[in-house]
């Protein structure tokens, strides 16, 4: 694999070099043969045609050779650098890890707010030819949610990185992805230039155009040469995580390894729910002194309420937890993937099997001296470029938890149902009246059964083999280029994909039929209670309602799905005459969507999830047409609000749908505690 990334870096730089000179062997025969024009007959017309000629192959020159005067300026504001004099213990860990994998100190340690660890370099222009130094970052957000040895099992995997001689290809493919994207990408002043040249009158803006086309050409050289680059250099990558995998568990064994790995998404997950708290706390002027207490508190909730086991404050979780809603047999190789996938790293540390006698019961924070201090230190940190209308007021741990546990629980649906509702929709119909009627009397299945884990098992299944069936139909067609994948651990040619659709959509049929009949179950289940409290015709009300709610939802969410599918060319570098063409493709779509917002707010559905401040907003939008674009420039402040307002249409819909959702739950859960 290093052999493969290696040639291909070889391959951009022959590929470049040879773009450079076909460049500067254009640019003296453009001007060669626009002085030989000028001399020929001098008169204006010849001067301008000359000119031009020597200013086409200026402007190619200067593409090729701008990526050096780009500044590279890498922010490390996120990062603070730590002695030995400020956290002893950490580095007397790190050393310990050093001598176990016999590989270098790092150059600098660092601490960061996330949750998460890495390797990193200085990497310049000089970086591929001279050694080069790494530095370990360490998340203050990953000391918190690990164990001691889970956190030695974790650098080991980094420490595992620095004794990586490939690692210094990654050295030469930051630089040539860094010259490939200012390329590709980074033309605003470019484009400028170009702009201007050919704004001087019809001669230049003739060459400048010829310039341009010209230029794309390069570009799409350099495209496929980004791809060869990348591909070759991904792979690699990936292996490298598996070996840097097998170092880890020959220092600690792979359990601590493999532990941590399961952990880490549902720590980062909790770490960015009390993050999203305080955001939406800002207008109050309220935050917290330490978000890693907060942290370990949602974190543990959240296991509790999935049924995990909590040991020594930290959740232990497993392969099929982690898995438990994902059925799908179908698996392809993505090939622009840096790192293996969570389940493909843990497969293969099970296969080493690596024990070590070492227990796993020491928090990592035990390491960090005055954790508390460093702790709020970061949180301030995170904080920092907060601004604040009033004073701040700083919630307690105890307050912060009643409030996301009331928001938590008010975002979920009764436990009753097992999950059975978080991705599915009561079942239009099951619903129908005649046959629950017919049934409502008889109550065949307890509330347990209608929601076994069974019955949640055939949910996941059908959408695992709704998402396998699209995928194989792009595959099909040729939208998805694949040679061949893996189904249910059988290797499959793309030539047999149809076989497989047609076998896949009979089994998906008879799934689908079983989740109707429980689905008829259920709604024979909750109006037979119903009937028994004579409350038949509310339950109905709160069926009708949502349904309503649902035909509707798909139709004005195609809406918002237009105008966002319409609005793409403002996140990409386009032409002046590009914009100016995809903006009244945009403008016929956002009328639609005006039309609609219109109609939300004069609509009683709705009206509870519109607030004061997105009221006025909407207003605001419909009062005139905004312009986003004007001569040259994007105008911020009108595309702000039509940002805004575009969100605040989505939400607004998902919120109400929601809540309607919630409200029919809600009620046949108090049937339920009535008949019990």
């Amino acid at each position: 694999m290093t052999i493969k990334a290696i040639l291909s870096i070889l391959f951009f730089f022959v590929v470049y070099l040879a773009l450079i000179a076909s460049g500067i062997a254009l640019t003296i025969l453009a001007g060669y043969a626009g002085f030989k024009i000028i001399i020929a007959k001098p008169m204006f017309v010849t001067l301008m045609i000359g000119a031009g000629l020597i200013c086409m192959g200026i402007l190619i020159l200067i593409f090729l050779f701008k990526f050096i005067f780009e500044k590279n300026v890498i922010d490390r504001s996120h990062l603070v650098e730590i002695t030995r004099e400020e956290e002893p213990m950490l580095f007397e860990f790190i050393e310990e890890i050093v001598g176990s994998v016999k590989t270098n100190f790092p150059k600098k340690v660092y601490l960061s707010s996330d949750v998460n660890a890495s390797v990193f370099y200085d990497s310049n222009f000089w970086s591929m030819f001279l050694p080069i130094k790494k530095n370990l970052q360490i998340g203050v957000g990953l000391i918190n949610s690990v164990s001691e040895l889970e956190l030695k099992a974790i650098l080991a995997h980094e420490f595992g990185h620095f004794s990586q001689r490939s690692m210094k290809v990654g050295s030469y493919v930051y630089n040539v992805n860094r010259i490939l994207h200012d390329m590709l990408y980074n033309n605003d002043s470019y484009n400028s230039i170009a702009q201007s040249w050919g704004s001087v009158n019809g001669y230049f803006a003739f060459f400048t155009g010829i310039a341009i086309n010209i230029v794309q050409g390069i570009q799409w050289v350099l495209r496929q040469v980004y791809q060869v680059v990348n591909l070759n250099y991904y792979a690699l990558s990936r292996q490298m995580e598996f070996h840097a995998d097998a170092v880890a568990a020959s220092v600690t064994g792979s359990e601590p390894l493999i532990t941590s790995l399961l952990r880490l998404d549902l720590a980062s997950h909790s770490f960015s729910k009390v993050l999203d708290y305080y955001s939406n706390k800002i207008s109050e002027s309220i935050a917290t002194k330490n978000v890693y207490e907060q942290q370990t508190l949602v974190m543990n909730f959240i296991a509790g309420k999935s049924n995990l086991e909590v040991h020594n404050n930290l959740p232990l979780l497993t392969t099929d937890f982690i898995n438990r809603y994902n059925k799908s047999k179908l698996t392809i190789e993505n090939k622009w993937d840096t790192h293996p996938s969570i389940e493909d790293r843990i497969a293969e540390l099970q296969k080493l099997n690596i024990e070590k006698s070492e227990e796993n019961k020491i928090l990592a924070t035990c390491l960090l001296n005055n954790r508390i201090d460093l702790q709020c230190k970061f949180t301030n940190k995170l904080f920092s470029a907060v601004s604040y209308s009033g004073s701040v007021v700083y919630n307690e741990n105890e307050k912060f938890f009643e409030e996301f546990k009331d928001e938590f629980l008010s975002g979920s649906f009764n436990e009753i149902y097992n999950h059975y509702y978080d991705n599915k929709n009561p079942d239009f119909d099951a619903f129908d009246l005649r046959t629950t009627e017919s049934t409502g009397k008889a109550m065949k299945k307890e509330v347990n059964e209608l929601f076994s884990n069974a019955a949640i098992d055939l949910v996941y299944n059908a959408n695992s083999l709704v998402s396998d069936i699209n995928i194989l139909k792009q595959i099909l067609s040729g939208d998805y280029r694949v040679k061949s994948f893996n189904y249910d651990g059988h290797q499959i040619s793309t030539k047999n994909c149809s076989e497989l659709i047609d076998k896949l959509e009979i089994d998906l049929k008879a799934i689908k039929q079983k989740i109707l009949e429980n689905d008829i179950e259920i709604c024979s289940y909750f109006f037979g209670l119903a009937n028994k409290h004579n409350k038949r015709e509310e339950l109905k009300k709160y069926y009708d309602i949502f349904f309503e709610l649902d035909k509707d939802y798909d139709e004005k969410f195609e809406f918002y799905a237009n105008v966002i599918n319409a609005s793409h060319f403002m996140y990409r570098t386009c032409s002046f005459d590009e914009i100016k063409r995809n903006m009244v493709l945009l403008k016929k779509e956002e009328a639609k969507l005006r039309k609609q917002i219109a109609n939300i707010l004069d609509s009683n559905i709705y009206r509870k999830s519109i607030t004061t401040e997105i009221r006025e907003a909407f207003n605001k939008y419909l009062s005139e047409e905004w312009v986003y674009f004007n001569v040259n420039q994007y105008i911020e402040s009108e595309l702000a609000l039509f940002n805004r307002s575009i969100a605040d249409y989505e939400a607004i819909l998902s919120k109400t749908f929601f809540e309607a959702k919630k409200e029919l739950l809600d009620y046949q859960v108090q049937l339920l505690q009535k008949h019990e």
